[in-house]
């Protein structure tokens, strides 16, 4: 593609203000949606330049439009389109293969965010984020802890003090007394040393994660300049000066966690080494160290979990501190006790002969024990939170982040008690030369083919409502096209299309029922392993032939879904690293995931819009003070949100000269639902009293895009009626061949498109007169730009 100079097209905050005398530009700002695509794709033109932006993220122009504000609008034939790329923000270069790695932390931070909406009650929101935050630690616990189990219990431990075992895997075999002869490696307490090395590289691994992408992503400062009489007011925190600028936090997240996950590692060791020294007969001064170490671990893991609570994000003012002692120091102390506890463990202790299991029982016990309580204390604030300040439109009555924080925890323990397990088969073969992994984690694996079962219920219940639905559709499909000639086949897959698009409105029962679900089967787990301490398997002997039969089959068949999933897990990262469309796949299911900003976990994949919604402000804001045109942000999908985040941090002045359109919008549908404090009624009513107009296009066969939904008499405004899709229904002299059923795609080339931005485009003139609000005297209305700044936009007809 041609580079274009950045000067050729107008940009500086601080530039000259609008020209006089020259005629005003018109620019239409397209930002698209999930999957990304390409600046040709998006202009229609083969011949596109970078106005502004880097390989990360850019703006670009067709090449015969770099110098648009420089001719005459009579020469330009409409506005001038500008194409905002930002999919390399979530599907670049091969290290974002990697990103698969920290599903459950971007579920746990997605439950930061769904709070219900709480004007006035800032201690039950702040107690709400400290709940994920701890959520979110005892995710990195849990994680590292199970690379412990991996490394240290079963190959280290178990494995290599085996001989059958140790034989058969002979990488383990400078470990192994039996193979090399008690060679100096050998020793229990050095066996344990080496192998804290694997959680260790994967502590440093997230490390590195976290701060290379922190560095790219969360360095992105939003707009500064002069306050305005209206800066103050917010109707919705995105609208805050310090709302897509978490670098402080997630510095100050990232040490504590880092150093969370090497106290893990060290006291995955010091706990057998101190065990050992604590005997009878053995040296006082290992004794004594056995005593030190345990106490230092626990005094730094206080401090850790106090700067996880310590506080939160700060939102209303830009916050450029860095908090540098506590970012390098933490986790430089984490990694010297881990270092004195290496070198403790590695003493030698004549004697001393690895058998059975690790104490792993307790601390997964405990892990899963502490996410239970987090998650129903965070079902109360919620609840209490909703209670107070109702709305129905939210998911699963305001308990979506409950949910999705257990459906976090749930995954993280069923990953690390699935690996464990198939581990465990791959190292013991078909002997039992080892005693495997701990109870609570085959327990954990063994209740997925039950869980998966119970899903049968809800999946036929929701198979059964979409054949009525696309039943009772049908009807309205006839109606829609009288007086063309019938073709039921046509019929029945557009009302199917329909159908299928409203499962997205059944998502939250679908949630419900299964973190409902997924909450008795883990409690049932745990339940049977520390009641029993014995695996499904071995508790189930005395009882029916068919329930030991059950048991057995479950915990086989878990373990080896499991360790499928582990494989197909690998095989699509690794594709993902050399293979850019598989990349552009997985960045697909970040986009909306990875939206909003790490709050409750630094280890989660990175927010992209801390750099696209700067981006599109600094764009809107530059542009428009400089050539003083009309701008109209046109925004697909995913690039709806970000055109609505972006207006909202516009100040007052500009956001009343920029006209809004969105088409397959999941602002209300999506984001209003499941993040009904950010993205409610209120907020979305404030963005459009607070844009100069708003138009909304939508089809019933999209399952993303929907309606806005603003209350009473302002929802026609913004809502345009359902585009017809397909165009044509049968063949006709403008669609000689069928006309396709778009869904979530095509908007541009409905021709309501073109009519409602220059609509939008209408409006935003100063010499023609914008539409009186309901109730509002015609005295009252004045220019299509102080109608614009009360929220006003026109009705088209459909």
């Amino acid at each position: 593609m041609e580079r274009a100079q950045e000067s050729a097209v107008p940009g500086g905050a601080n530039g000259p203000a609008a020209r006089t005398g020259e005629p005003e530009t018109d620019l239409e700002l397209l930002v698209h949606g999930v999957g990304g695509t390409t600046p040709e794709e998006m202009l229609g033109d083969p011949r596109t330049v970078r106005v502004t932006g880097d390989d990360t993220a850019a703006v670009f122009r067709r090449a015969e439009d770099a110098d648009a504000e420089a001719r005459p609008v009579g020469r330009r034939g409409g506005p001038v389109p500008e194409a905002y790329v930002w999919c390399n923000l979530t599907s670049g270069n091969g290290a974002r293969a990697l990103w698969l790695l920290l599903l459950p932390f971007m579920v746990v931070n997605l439950a930061h965010w769904m709070r219900p909406a709480a004007r006035g009650r800032k201690r039950a929101v702040r107690l709400y984020g400290l709940l994920v935050r701890l959520a979110g630690l005892t995710l990195t616990v849990l994680l590292v802890a199970a690379a412990c189990e991996v490394a240290l219990d079963l190959a280290a431990w178990q494995c290599a003090g085996a001989r059958a075992c140790a034989r058969r895997h002979s990488w383990l075999g400078f470990l192994s007394p039996a193979v090399s002869g008690d060679g100096w490696w050998s020793r229990p307490g050095r066996r344990l040393a080496v192998a804290a090395l694997v959680p260790t590289a994967l502590t440093g691994l997230l490390w590195y994660l976290s701060h290379r992408t922190w560095s790219a992503y969360e360095s992105a400062k939003p707009m500064t300049g002069a306050p305005e009489p209206d800066d103050h007011v917010h109707r919705t925190s995105l609208g805050s000066p310090g709302f897509w600028y978490g670098r402080r936090l997630v510095a100050r997240l990232r040490a504590a966690h880092t150093a969370a996950g090497l106290l893990t590692v060290a006291a995955a060791v010091v706990t057998p080494v101190a065990a050992f020294d604590r005997r009878a007969g053995g040296s006082a001064a290992l004794e004594t160290a056995g005593r030190l170490l345990p106490a230092a671990l626990l005094v730094f893991a206080a401090l850790v979990v106090g700067v996880v609570c310590r506080r939160g994000r700060s939102e209303n003012r830009l916050d450029q501190e860095l908090d540098e002692h506590l970012v390098r120091r933490l986790p430089l102390g984490a990694l010297t006790l881990l270092a004195l506890t290496l070198l403790y463990a590695g003493w030698s202790r004549p004697g001393w002969h690895s058998a059975g299991r690790l104490a792993g029982d307790t601390a997964f016990g405990g892990l899963a024990l502490a996410q239970g309580v987090l998650v129903v204390v965070l079902g109360a604030v919620a609840h209490d939170l909703y209670r107070r300040q109702p709305d129905p439109r939210a998911a699963m009555r305001g308990l979506g982040g409950p949910a999705v924080a257990l459906l976090a925890c749930a995954l993280g323990g069923v990953i690390s008690g699935g690996v464990a397990q198939r581990v465990a088969d791959w190292l013991d073969g078909t002997g039992g030369s080892i005693a495997g992994p701990p109870v609570l984690l085959t327990w954990q694996a063994s209740v997925i083919p039950p869980l998966l079962a119970t899903l049968l219920l809800p999946a036929g219940l929701l198979s059964w409502r979409t054949w009525q639905r696309c039943r009772a559709e049908r009807g309205a499909v006839e109606g829609d096209h009288p007086g063309e000639p019938e073709d039921t086949a046509r019929t029945r897959r557009i009302a199917r299309t329909r159908a299928m698009a409203a499962l997205t409105d059944r998502v939250p029962l679908v949630v419900a029922f299964v973190s409902a679900a997924t909450f008795l089967v883990g409690a049932g787990a745990l339940v049977g392993a520390l009641v029993t301490e014995k695996t499904p398997g071995e508790a189930t002997r005395r009882t029916f032939a068919v329930v030991q039969g059950a048991a057995e089959t479950s915990q086989a068949l878990g373990s080896w879904l499991v360790g499928l999933g582990f494989v197909l897990f690998v095989t699509w990262g690794r594709r993902a690293y050399k293979d850019a469309s598989a990349r552009r796949t997985i960045g697909i299911l970040w986009d909306v995931g990875t939206f909003w900003p790490r709050a409750a976990h630094p280890f989660a994949p990175p927010c992209y819009a801390e750099r696209a919604v700067p981006d599109l402000t600094w764009r809107m804001a530059t542009w428009t003070r400089r050539t003083g045109g009309r701008l109209v942000i046109s925004g697909h999908s995913q690039g709806s949100v970000l055109a609505a985040a972006a207006a909202w941090q516009l100040r007052p002045s500009v956001r009343k000269r920029v006209a809004l359109l969105t088409y397959g919008c999941p602002l209300e549908r999506l984001y209003g639902r499941w993040f009904p404090a950010h993205f409610g009624p209120a907020a979305l009513g404030s963005l459009h009293r607070e844009v100069a107009c708003w138009r909304n296009l939508y089809r019933l066969t999209d399952p993303i895009g929907g309606p806005v939904r603003l209350p009473g008499d302002y929802g026609p405004e913004v809502d345009r009626e359902p585009l017809r899709d397909p165009l044509a229904y049968g063949r006709t002299a403008g669609h000689p061949l069928p006309a396709p059923i778009l869904g979530h795609s095509g908007y541009q080339a409905d021709p309501a498109f073109a009519e409602e931005r220059e609509l939008l485009l209408t409006r935003l003139r100063p010499d023609v007169p914008g539409p009186r609000r309901p109730g509002e005297p015609a005295a009252a209305a004045g220019p299509a730009g102080e109608a614009g700044a009360q929220g006003s936009s026109g009705r088209s007809s459909s």
